[in-house]
């Protein structure tokens, strides 16, 4: 697939786990989308950029998806933000 954008994540990312979950913190965007395309999943890389250490489905905000976008229909060199993304402990 083409990657349509590419995030870096501020430093303090996530924020404090409550009530066993986390939730993204701070601003997550790109402003200026990579390539043209419909954004269908995500992956979470380390710094080294080949380690996948998460992903999931990606739609636009309140459609359900694993991490929320405000848009899903990207222009090459249009902006492009997270408005949604939490992690939530399933071990209990």
């Amino acid at each position: 697939g083409t990657v349509v954008a590419t995030l870096n994540l501020p430093s303090d990312w996530m924020a404090a786990a409550s009530g066993g979950s986390k939730a993204k913190t701070g601003t997550w965007s790109d402003a200026s989308a990579d390539n043209s395309g419909t954004i269908g999943h995500w992956r979470l890389y380390a710094s080294d950029g080949t380690t996948v250490h998460a992903q999931g489905t990606a739609t636009i905000t309140g459609g359900g998806g694993d991490i929320t976008l405000d848009a899903v229909v990207v222009t090459a060199g249009q902006a492009l933000t997270v408005t949604s993304f939490t992690i939530t402990d399933n071990n209990g």
